[in-house]
């Protein structure tokens, strides 16, 4: 058993403290508003802000690797790295490709999840299949050749292998394609989540795909119907639907600052902030690879294809929440929508909160809001240097 203080803690959804952690077999058994004195077992944090660690929904890669073709060593690499942003979990993401080659780059990754389980990195919760089953209207960067509509075939191709079914975390889908709305109650049935995107579905649509076990929205805002005032379109519905978890790239460039401020006003208690971080983030400018798609990172933009479009992000979790919080959010909700949100929204209650029971997935803050320490399961996977 052991104990880690800090001054203040993010617990229950509010900053307090100081308090001390307890933790025992990498789980939280309890929270002790009373800091016992310094000993051997006890980790004191002189100062800053000790939180639940960060769940990243979208990640199609960081660090120079993209996940579709990483191998495990390039896996483990990013996993290990994302724990310095304070990502203790996240879901490798995979865009639209040849269907071929997505559910072999799933079958492998079926095999590389088990493989790191032991590593003192972020947790692979496992993968979010990004398309191909996106309407052609709105296909921001994914190869339109490889978009499909979700035939019961195609389906069942994802399903019927259990390898596949098994590391599927997340199926984003535009659900007014023929054949969505099966699909979601197909993939739903399977324990699979839904998130609806690349969508240009009304509002009563995505209402229908709520009613069939849709739960999620990626990322708001773009690639999909916008907001209008006689047809409230994907995201009117994303922020008035109370069954949806919106995902949010604040990266202030896909979402400008204001807009995202307003999502947080309107739906913060249930936003779920996302990278969609792609093989540049991290890296310095210079071309990339998005699945089957060049990009380009240029200092000072987002990535984009060679026509211009968005293609991912080169966000970090940590600068998602500096991001928010620097535009006068309070930093127990924005922490609340990177950690316990992401967690819930995939039924993870054992993740992304520090209670009774939670895996020790833990980040230490300094005061300026920089990643100084990272606990996987209660152990260190990163250490700032102390220099």
């Amino acid at each position: 058993m052991g104990t880690i203080s800090a001054p203040r803690v993010l617990v229950g959804g509010r900053l307090s403290g100081p308090a001390a952690v307890v933790v025992e077999d990498g789980r939280i058994v309890r929270v002790d508003e009373t800091v016992p004195p310094p000993g051997p077992d006890h980790l004191a944090l002189p100062h800053g802000i000790l939180t639940p660690g960060l769940v990243d929904l979208q990640v199609n890669g960081a660090f120079g690797a993209d996940f579709v073709a990483a191998s495990p060593d390039e896996w483990r690499a990013v996993a290990e790295r994302l724990a310095s942003t304070g990502v203790t979990a996240f879901l490798p993401t995979f865009i639209t490709g040849d269907l071929d080659t997505l559910v072999d780059a799933l079958t492998r990754a079926h095999a590389t999840r088990a493989a790191l389980a032991a590593q003192r990195a972020a947790r692979v919760l496992g993968v979010h299949l990004e398309g191909p089953f996106l309407s052609p209207a709105k296909a921001g960067t994914h190869p339109k050749e490889y978009l499909r509509e979700p035939e019961p075939a195609l389906v069942s191709r994802l399903l019927d292998r259990d390898e596949v079914r098994d590391v599927l975390a997340l199926v984003t889908l535009a659900p007014e394609l023929p054949g969505g709305l099966d699909a979601v109650r197909r993939f739903t049935a399977a324990g699979i989540k839904v998130s609806l995107g690349h969508s240009n579905a009304t509002a009563a649509e995505i209402g229908q795909a709520a009613d069939a076990g849709a739960t999620l929205v990626t990322h708001l805002f773009n690639a999909m119907r916008g907001l209008g005032h006689r047809e409230p379109g994907v995201v009117g519905a994303a922020l008035t639907d109370e069954r949806l978890t919106p995902g949010l790239i604040a990266d202030l460039h896909h979402v400008v600052p204001a807009v995202c401020s307003l999502v947080m006003r309107i739906a913060g208690p249930r936003t779920a902030l996302v990278t969609d971080a792609m093989a540049a983030a991290g890296m310095p400018p210079g071309r990339y690879r998005l699945g089957d798609v060049d990009v380009t990172l240029t200092e000072g933009d987002v990535p984009r294809n060679p026509d211009g479009t968005i293609a991912g992000s080169a966000l970090t979790l940590d600068q998602a929440v500096r991001n928010l919080a620097g535009l006068g959010h309070g930093l127990a909700e924005v922490v609340g929508s990177a950690s316990t949100v992401p967690a819930d929204a995939l039924g993870r209650e054992d993740l992304g909160r520090i209670a009774p029971g939670a895996w020790a997935d833990l980040v230490w803050w300094d005061d300026d809001l920089t990643v100084r320490r990272t606990w996987v399961g209660g152990e260190s996977a990163y250490e700032a240097d102390q220099a």
